[in-house]
């Protein structure tokens, strides 16, 4: 784990909670693996609450940072992110579940033991407080040991389609107006960018009685993009250079440009200095 400031090379612009403020103070980045596609993906971990980072480009547009001009006016901003969505995968392994059989049970620290993810380490304490709503627990002395529910996971999607879709249909007239059917299937594919085809998006459609390929039709309709997977996280270079073009376009058939990488950032007092000089 590593402090966000380490290792930086270049100018990068995120909006994110005040780490100053919170009682440790200090935020960190955390390779984890992305639940839906099992990339590397960066996180953003502050006071115990997890984020993850979204990536914006406007067409034109550049910051001004203390002294100096960042040409490249894309941004980063870390939104809170339920860590159920983030540890699901990772609990479902860790079950090793066999037809029918329900699973075993198992440790906090032998499930989030994934090689190559030392920062899955870090996220004990949230996955203790955050999983139990979709897991059996079993105390044995002072040990607890956790076997993901089926059954609670499926009431715990449920309830969060739910909570979604009423959310939508405050957010403006477009969502409103939207028939009820269309505002399920928008709310499913919004969740289903965090839940694997099988088995959890699809049971969650067959309960709803939605079709699974017009979820996949509403699904990445997003005008934000989430951070460019990358194979050598683990540092804040995730924030150093990527610009998002390897992901999909916010709309269907459409390419994101790329960001400019920063190469030839000015100091502003020079240039006013070397503009009066050239007054005279």
């Amino acid at each position: 784990m590593e402090n966000w400031w380490e290792g930086s090379s270049e100018t990068r612009l995120l909006v994110a909670p005040d780490s100053a403020a919170t009682e440790k103070g200090v935020g960190h980045f955390l390779s984890l693996r992305h639940p839906k596609s099992g990339k590397a993906t960066c996180y953003l971990v502050v006071d115990e609450k997890l984020f993850e980072l979204q990536w914006f480009k406007l067409p034109y547009g550049s910051w001004f940072l203390g002294d100096y001009v960042h040409k490249d006016g894309c941004h980063y901003t870390a939104t809170p992110v339920d860590p159920v969505f983030i540890m699901l995968p990772i609990f479902e392994e860790a079950r090793m579940k066999k037809g029918d059989e329900p699973g075993k049970f198992r440790q906090l620290d032998e499930i989030l033991f994934i090689n190559g993810y030392p920062g899955y380490q870090h996220l004990l304490s949230i996955a203790e407080k955050s999983m139990q709503v979709v897991c059996e627990v079993k105390e044995i002395g002072s040990t607890r040991f956790f076997r993901l529910d089926d059954a609670k996971v499926f009431a715990w999607l449920s309830y969060k389609v739910h909570q979604l879709k009423q959310t939508m249909g405050t957010l403006d007239k477009n969502y409103a107006a939207r028939a009820e059917k269309e505002l399920l299937a928008d709310a499913v594919s919004i969740m289903g960018e965090y839940l694997l085809d099988e088995p959890w998006l699809k049971n969650l459609c067959d309960s709803l009685k939605l079709n699974l390929e017009d979820v996949g039709e509403a699904a990445h309709k997003k005008n934000y993009q989430d951070v460019a997977d990358t194979n050598d996280f683990g540092s804040p270079v995730a924030l150093q250079g990527k610009s998002g073009a390897d992901k999909k376009a916010s709309k269907v058939g459409r390419q994101v440009k790329k960001a400019k990488v920063e190469t030839d950032s000015q100091n502003i007092k020079e240039m006013f200095t070397r503009a009066s000089r050239r007054a005279r």
